[in-house]
């Protein structure tokens, strides 16, 4: 239809291979897979399977073999390694399973950093990572270090990261994969909050066996053409 907005993320039979010249590994096979905005995707399968391999492809980290990913209806062979950087700070969030905090920053120099490394004014930079850290609980722990979080709080401070330059989709490889399972939960849900309250996308790469009740759909990376079920 004339005017719809694109899809925030498109894959279009997309093809990955590892070939060390001895052995040849078939990654991702002709991967189809559209990602609306305000949607909460996770993708599922076991350690090896190919998840953060896709992950990587569709943020444009790694490129692909064989097809096509569109980031917001751009292809992302068209852009160069400068724009697609430039896309990433500006329009990506990140979500990791061991957080990437830096030790002897606190959580709101953490939170801030991608915005002072993209030039932002630094007293906006503050603003914005105070206003990321209220968002996911931790408005009271903005001075602490790393090493002075919870495994779960860490996890946060590194949501509010992702959250802080306001991305169109946030990308979450294993989020809750050195968490306890409360933990774990927690953030589970923090992140179907913002996805409700505030209309985030989130992609998540899990090992999780069955979707949660938070995401609206689940595909396989190795199946030929994996399945997507939306909630209704």
């Amino acid at each position: 239809m004339e005017g719809t907005a694109p899809p925030i993320v498109e894959a279009r039979a997309v093809l990955k291979t590892y070939d060390t010249g001895v052995v040849r590994v078939d990654a991702l096979r002709g991967i189809d897979l559209s990602l609306e905005r305000g949607e909460m995707v996770a993708i599922m399968g076991p350690s090896g399977c190919g998840k953060t391999t896709l992950l990587n492809c569709l943020s444009g980290l790694d490129s692909v073999d064989g097809g096509q990913v569109l980031v917001e209806g751009t292809p992302l062979e068209e852009m160069s390694d400068r724009e697609r950087t430039d896309m990433r700070a500006r329009r990506m969030g990140f979500v990791f399973q061991f957080y990437n905090l830096i030790p002897v920053l606190t959580s709101v120099e953490n939170v801030e950093l991608p915005l002072l490394v993209s030039r932002v004014d630094g007293h906006e930079a503050r603003t914005r990572a105070l206003e990321a850290l209220d968002l996911v609980g931790l408005a009271g722990r903005a001075s602490h270090v790393p090493d002075e979080l919870s495994g779960g709080e860490r996890q946060r401070v590194t949501i509010a990261r992702s959250l802080v330059n306001a991305p169109a989709i946030v990308w979450a490889d294993e989020p809750t994969g050195d968490l306890d399972s409360e933990n774990a939960g927690e953030i589970v849900a923090l992140m179907r909050r913002l996805n409700l309250e505030r209309g985030l996308t989130f992609l998540i790469v899990t090992r999780w066996r069955s979707p949660p009740e938070s995401s609206s759909g689940w595909c396989s990376p190795r199946s030929p053409r994996p399945t997507m079920s939306r909630a209704s």
